[in-house]
């Protein structure tokens, strides 16, 4: 049987035509055969769908790049699955692996068109991450807008650890990162992610967290198996430029990594709901003036 993911170079990965030393990180990973792109690897993955209550469930998946949760959603059997993407290559490329069993929409996950309540869970990994601050709103605000009274919002996202809550600190955490990566990332303390969910009104009810190990020797054979992590060293090793860029990534967050933290959150929307506050630019939550 025809595996339906693409091939690293295929042309339907997004920035598929741009040099590596230009593309974003994430990116030039899933070009060399990295499937899994989440700060938490693939476990933290897992603890999060176990949280969200998937099977049974209504399920819309905010930026689910290539697809690799999707395919974890489905085998939990959610009663039905929407892929939200603002890249089309990205939704063709998701819609091609939920074929018969969901569908994807080209969209903005801050703007996604779909009806209100209509989700019992929506599930979003490493992408608030990539937001500003007015962005982290409107994907969160969208996010509890589909959520049905009861329904679960699961986030999977890097946060800064507690040594780098300090505004200087922090700052060079996100520029180191900002120019390995060549995305803006702006991650907030745990507790910050916290409170940005709680300002939309939901209530958090599991915290999770896991090192930042995304390209550390041991989470990429955990993430990838032996015969993926096997594929991804030979193609580091043949490919001189996006060698250079990939060991630049893991250079910075070796050296960040006291600061770095991947966090699994899983909230609620009450059945009342809360009084909206406005989160600021570290997450610190305020009521309305």
């Amino acid at each position: 049987m025809r595996d339906p993911r693409p091939a690293p170079n295929s042309p339907t990965l997004p920035a598929a035509d741009r040099p590596a030393a230009e593309v974003s990180g994430h990116w030039l990973l899933a070009r060399l055969g990295k499937r899994v792109l989440r700060p938490g690897g693939a476990a933290l993955t897992a603890t999060l769908l176990g949280r969200a209550e998937i099977e049974g469930a209504d399920v819309v998946e905010l930026a689910p790049g290539l697809g690799r949760t999707a395919r974890d959603i489905l085998d939990r059997r959610p009663r039905s699955y929407v892929g939200v993407d603002a890249d089309p290559d990205a939704a063709a490329a998701v819609g091609r692996i939920v074929a018969g069993r969901g569908r994807t929409v080209v969209a903005d996950a801050a703007a996604t068109g779909l009806p209100d309540a209509c989700a019992d869970v929506v599930i979003g990994e490493a992408m608030l991450t990539m937001q500003g601050d007015r962005g982290k709103e409107g994907v969160v605000a969208e996010a509890a807008r589909l959520l049905r009274p009861g329904g679960r919002y699961a986030v999977h996202e890097l946060a800064l650890g507690p040594e780098a809550v300090l505004d200087a600190i922090g700052t060079e955490v996100r520029q180191g990162l900002a120019r390995a990566i060549r995305v803006n990332a702006r991650p907030l303390p745990v507790a910050g992610w916290q409170e940005l969910l709680e300002a939309h009104g939901l209530a958090v009810d599991h915290v999770d967290t896991a090192p930042m190990a995304l390209l550390e020797p041991r989470r990429i054979v955990a993430d990838e198996g032996v015969v993926g992590a096997l594929r991804f060293a030979r193609n580091l090793l043949t490919k001189p430029d996006a060698r250079r860029r990939v060991l630049a990534m893991r250079r910075t967050l070796r050296t960040h990594r006291a600061h770095l933290v991947a966090v699994a959150i899983t909230a609620h929307r009450p059945a009342q709901p809360r009084p909206p506050t406005y989160v600021n630019a570290v997450g610190a939550g305020r009521s309305p003036t």
